[in-house]
């Protein structure tokens, strides 16, 4: 099997408003993205994809990193875990997906993928955690490699 990283990036704070899906980033959140873009860009191996909501959020958040990514629906406010990890193709795909999108999606993808049961985990805005797959007596199994936060860089 493929080796597969999986980074759950949590959009920056966002101005609140309406539509949901049209809130832009605050300066502070334009901060907490370009911090963790610099801390994310220095990591990620070239062939990583980038796979991000549609919500202007979302994509502000991943533009900090100065990369191209492609916009997918299926990631959009209100995304399921299972929507997340067939978009992202865990754990099989091979290589790095880098995944920018929502709570509390995103926390239950990453309480699913480390207890293997369903459940409201936070993740905190701007921050990313970083899985990597592995095979075990058979059995494939996800692997913190990082967690964190925007305070933290």
């Amino acid at each position: 099997m493929n080796q597969t990283n999986l980074i759950l990036w949590r959009h920056a704070d966002a101005e609140e408003g309406i539509p949901d899906s049209g809130r832009a980033l605050t300066d502070k959140g334009r901060k907490q993205a370009k911090a963790v873009a610099k801390w994310l860009k220095a990591r990620l191996p070239a062939d990583c994809e980038i796979l991000v909501s549609p919500a202007t959020r979302a994509r502000q958040t991943a533009e900090a990193l100065h990369l191209k990514f492609q916009t997918v629906d299926a990631l959009d406010v209100g995304a399921s875990p299972a929507q997340v990890l067939a978009a992202s193709g865990w754990p099989r795909r091979g290589g790095t997906v880098l995944v920018v999108g929502h709570q509390p999606t995103l926390g239950q993808v990453a309480a699913h993928l480390l207890s293997g049961e369903d459940a409201e985990w936070s993740i905190r805005k701007a921050a990313l955690w970083w899985f990597e797959s592995r095979t075990r007596g058979g059995r494939d199994e996800a692997l913190l490699r990082a967690a964190i936060g925007p305070d933290l860089i």
